[in-house]
């Protein structure tokens, strides 16, 4: 935050809570810090009154806040709950969890973990928008809410600020999301270290997805040609090439890629390089033009198409943010 006050994430649950997703959000936010040591965010969990909410285990969670803070919120996230998994009418929301709801300011992020989608789908924060939630559900809420655009293949997606994710350990993916868009990878990492878990998975939920036909028990020929790509990422790698690697043919590699990433080749390396270059523009003075050649791009120019695709900045407004005023400015684009 520019006036120096935290980001403020406020976790909105339910009765039926599952307490796994509401400690991914706090455990998340609050290891972020600043070069200072400073906490990043403040992260509290409400109510539609405070008090003991039951979860789907033999416990209850404490409660201390009504729905009042959600006025206070710059981003809110909504967790799973036992009732998104019994059968869902089109439009049902709990009166309370829609009033607590129209607390939130206009132009506040929100997030939901797992089935939480459907309290946004039917608070109309979903229309026209791109979604998910698990895989076993991604179907039930693509029919009642046919304004959204279910993707069953992802583990989270973000559309203009609505945040949705798949199962309860995609809420890690969300939320060290949003913290790399919010600081960039390198604070993103740092938390993604300190908690033990990869800073992003390969691929989306579609590897989880039962399958009537066993996966076979030799090595993903996708895998051999996902660590050649990230060890040859500065070289103009093709879908050819990749094949080549793998041993099997261009047809068969990018069937096993939408199976077990749920994205193409070239759209999956083309993410490995976004991210390549995010994490050199944020920790070295690397000139731009020498971060588009160690990250494929090959130039400075198309670096920064892609960057404005992607991002919607240009490389050096992005150093900028990331890494201060102190940052050399040393070959960057004007």
């Amino acid at each position: 935050m520019g006036d120096g006050r935290r980001h403020q994430v406020v976790v909105l649950v339910r009765a039926g809570l599952i307490p796994m997703e509401l400690g991914i959000v706090h455990r998340l936010f609050t290891t972020a810090t600043g070069a200072d040591g400073r906490p990043l965010y403040t992260v509290r969990t409400c109510a539609t009154a405070p008090g003991v909410v039951p979860t789907d285990t033999d416990i209850g969670i404490q409660v201390p806040h009504g729905p009042e803070i959600l006025r206070e919120a710059d981003t809110v996230v909504v967790p799973a709950a036992v009732e998104d998994y019994l059968p869902q009418d089109r439009g049902r929301l709990d009166p309370e969890i829609r009033l607590a709801l129209s607390r939130v300011p206009e132009g506040v992020r929100l997030a939901s973990i797992c089935t939480g989608a459907f309290v946004l789908a039917a608070a109309g924060y979903l229309d026209g928008r791109r979604a998910t939630t698990h895989w076993k559900s991604c179907a039930e809420l693509a029919a009642l809410y046919p304004e959204a655009d279910v993707d069953p293949g992802v583990l989270y997606t973000d559309d203009d600020g609505v945040l949705t994710s798949a199962g309860v350990a995609a809420g890690v993916d969300l939320c060290l999301h949003m913290i790399r868009g919010d600081h960039g990878a390198e604070v993103a990492n740092a938390v993604a270290r300190d908690t033990v878990v990869p800073p992003h998975r390969d691929g989306g939920q579609a590897q989880y997805i039962e399958r009537p036909v066993p996966h076979e028990s030799a090595p993903s020929p996708t895998a051999t040609a996902r660590a050649y790509a990230l060890g040859h990422i500065g070289e103009p790698l093709t879908l050819d090439d990749l094949a080549r690697q793998a041993g099997v043919s261009v047809r068969t590699l990018s069937r096993r890629f939408r199976q077990e990433t749920g994205a193409t080749p070239m759209r999956w390396l083309a993410r490995q390089r976004l991210d390549h270059a995010r994490e050199l523009l944020e920790r070295t003075d690397t000139p731009v033009d020498r971060v588009a050649t160690d990250s494929g791009y090959g130039t400075g120019t198309a670096m920064r198409q892609h960057f404005r695709e992607a991002l919607g900045v240009s490389p050096s407004a992005y150093r900028n943010t990331f890494r201060g005023a102190h940052t050399s400015t040393r070959g960057l684009d004007r």
